[in-house]
């Protein structure tokens, strides 16, 4: 038989792929930079760290990680099914909604079939799309870097299988109208799976924010996808959830493994989806801080997009990240989006938000 290198043995659509590339620990940076006290806006993490309920509930079950997790999440299943007035079989669970995604492309995705999403968005609609083979349709942002929505719809072919819209859009910060998107959905092929990824929802402010959850029910090829990452503070027990129609759950549920989230992933977003007071006092300093960063940055001459997320899309010109980041300010830069002067903040404590200013003011200052 004759010797093959893994080269020639690996999937060719796999071996093509540029895998995700995450930030560097704050601790490793700082040790590079010759740093201390380095605060890190860069990933859209809550200010306020986790739920303090979510962190007492996280220490109680710990004694019991020598077993195995509930693989049906029953509680966590029973407490959201309750809050957002679906049936339970309508949930699917995920580790983060990175693994929604996966199961989304394992279930519909494979050679020759088309992935329709705007760009610049989430980094990982491409990457699970090409894992699986299938070819991504990336559809520019309008000039005001919101969704597309009539170009979107101008790129579904017979090829297309998904199409997905991130509102509010991550790494924009925008979002699309109820009227807009309404009129778009309606449109759409009834076969076609529709995923609406929501994982900033909660940080939403414009009064005519879709509701995406209603078009589960009118639309059985419907996904919305949300997640524990972001407001209520538990990005590193990494919980994600859809809600979809009973069959489309199905399919999904089909393409999980079993255990997906571990015993203190489910027990902390439990506890953290029963502290609203958490929510709102995040909701709170998210929109003050919003405001603030917004009026301060604009008054040092960047451009400002409006958010409905917990972080700002701010052009501020080449140079800013690194400029930043030996200040001890670490936020993410946008050039691998094809947006080489903007960088992307995170709103942070007051406290962050002034340092953040403060480090951009002395560089603005210096050039």
């Amino acid at each position: 038989m004759k010797q093959r290198t893994l080269r020639e043995r690996v999937k060719p659509h796999l071996a093509a792929l540029e895998p995700y590339q995450p930030g560097k620990p704050i601790e490793e940076l700082e040790r590079e930079l010759g740093i201390e006290g380095s605060i890190k806006l860069a990933s859209n993490e809550n200010p306020l760290g986790p739920s303090p309920r979510a962190v007492a509930a996280v220490e109680r079950a710990a004694a019991g990680v020598h077993r195995y997790p509930d693989g049906a999440s029953f509680a966590l299943r029973a407490a959201l099914s309750e809050r957002l007035e679906v049936a339970p079989g309508q949930l699917v669970f995920g580790c983060g909604s990175d693994e929604l995604l996966e199961l989304v492309a394992k279930a519909f995705v494979g050679p020759g079939d088309e992935v329709v999403y705007a760009w610049p968005s989430f980094a990982m609609y491409p990457i699970v799309t090409q894992g699986m083979g299938g070819t991504p349709v990336p559809v520019p942002l309008d000039d005001a870097l919101v969704h597309d929505l009539p170009a979107l719809a101008a790129a579904i072919t017979d090829r297309t299988q998904v199409v997905i819209v991130c509102n509010p859009n991550n790494p924009t910060g925008t979002s699309v109208g109820a009227e807009a998107f309404d009129r778009f959905v309606e449109a759409l092929p009834e076969d076609l799976l529709l995923v609406v990824d929501e994982a900033y929802v909660e940080y939403a402010r414009r009064p005519d924010f879709p509701d995406a959850l209603a078009w589960v029910e009118r639309r059985p090829a419907t996904l919305v996808m949300r997640t524990f990452s972001k407001i209520y503070g538990l990005a590193g027990l990494r919980v994600g959830y859809g809600v979809a129609g009973a069959e489309l759950a199905g399919y999904l549920e089909r393409g999980r493994h079993p255990f997906n989230l571990n015993l203190l992933a489910e027990a902390g977003a439990l506890a953290a989806l029963e502290d609203g007071e958490f929510v709102e006092r995040s909701q709170r300093l998210n929109a003050e801080g919003a405001e603030l960063l917004t009026r301060q940055l604009e008054a040092l001459g960047c451009e400002v997009w409006p958010t409905d997320t917990n972080f700002l899309l701010t052009r501020v010109g080449a140079g800013a990240f690194e400029a930043l980041q030996q200040q001890g300010v670490i936020v993410r830069p946008m050039g691998g989006f094809g947006l080489p002067e903007h960088i992307r903040v995170t709103i942070g404590t007051p406290e962050e938000n002034e340092r953040l200013i403060k480090a951009l003011r002395t560089w603005r200052e210096s050039r």
